[in-house]
């Protein structure tokens, strides 16, 4: 084999995704001040994957107990806990909003309610 020969393939750049994103258009997270909330693609808008997240937390806090840990586990089930929460918005905003469709339906143009005839 010639070990002088040159290689046919590119080597990788070395890739910077953080700079390449924050200066990109294609920008899906928020870098304007560390105190804005930060947008990370809309998967904690996600009421199945909160659930998933906190599961996730509470079977670890689980694992850290039975490890001998129980500041670790303290620490998971805060964060749990935090999930549950998120959990609950977004669970009341997903009934709230049931209900604001079901009265817009029963609603007549004027504003007011339109009887229903039972026949």
């Amino acid at each position: 084999m010639n070990n002088n020969r040159r290689r046919s393939y590119r080597g990788r750049q070395q890739k910077s995704n953080f700079l390449r994103r924050r200066n990109g258009s294609s920008n899906t997270s928020t870098f304007n001040n560390g105190n804005v909330n930060f947008n990370r693609n809309g998967s904690m808008n996600n009421s199945h994957n909160v659930e998933k997240t906190m599961q996730k937390f509470q079977q670890l806090a689980k694992d850290a107990q039975s490890n001998g840990d129980p500041v670790l586990a303290q620490n998971y089930l805060q964060h749990a806990d935090h999930y549950l929460r998120r959990l609950n918005e977004l669970l009341e905003k997903k009934e709230n909003f049931v209900d604001k469709s079901k009265i817009s339906e029963n609603l007549s143009p004027e504003g007011t309610f339109l009887e229903k005839k039972l026949s």
